[in-house]
């Protein structure tokens, strides 16, 4: 299996935009975070979150997305279930179902970092320090804040996953708490 280091490198190879970087180390942090929640395998996971958008920056189309990273990923040779979550958290375009609980919070926590990333940017602090899970809540239900951010795939992921919301909202702040200069917030 590849470093993470490795993986980084190849990250970067194919990814310049600080804002897709950061994206990938806000979701590796989550995956991170729910691999010990589940009792899982920790590296494993966060490298499969560092890796999920490794295609992003050169095929950003539903038709190429996340299809052609698997692809990548197979090419350099990473595991099959590997390339399986990339793909599966892409479920609308690759049309691979999440099965497993790796390839369900993929599908999820991809969407939710972006959108806890958006609030935090809002509030006065920038920071997710301060950041309740009541304050997340409060931002979901306007449907104007952060449009991008695809609020039925992280519902559909929170009954994949048989987790409440909430429960996935502070965990995922937990999760990036640790690395929000990472992600350009905090002081």
């Amino acid at each position: 299996m590849f470093s993470r280091e490795e993986s980084l490198k190849f990250l970067k190879e194919h990814n310049k935009e600080k804002t897709h970087i950061r994206h990938a180390f806000a979701v590796e942090a989550a995956m991170r975070a729910f691999a010990r929640y589940f009792d899982e395998d920790e590296e494993y996971w966060g490298l499969i979150g560092l890796m999920h958008d490794i295609d992003w920056e050169e095929f950003p189309s539903i038709e190429t997305h996340p299809m052609k990273g698997a692809e990548m990923l197979t090419n350099l040779g990473y595991p099959e279930d590997f390339v399986r979550a990339v793909l599966a958290h892409g479920w609308e375009s690759s049309g691979v179902k999440p099965e497993t609980l790796c390839e369900k919070t993929l599908y999820t926590v991809d969407e939710l970092t972006g959108f806890i990333t958006a609030v935090a940017l809002v509030r006065p602090s920038k920071s997710l320090m301060d950041l309740e899970v009541k304050s997340v809540k409060k931002k979901w239900k306007d449907k104007g804040f952060a449009r991008g951010v695809n609020r039925a795939i992280i519902e559909k992921g929170s009954e994949l996953m048989g987790e409440p919301l909430e429960t996935l909202i502070s965990l995922t702040i937990e999760a990036l708490k640790p690395i929000e200069n990472n992600l350009g917030l905090g002081a």
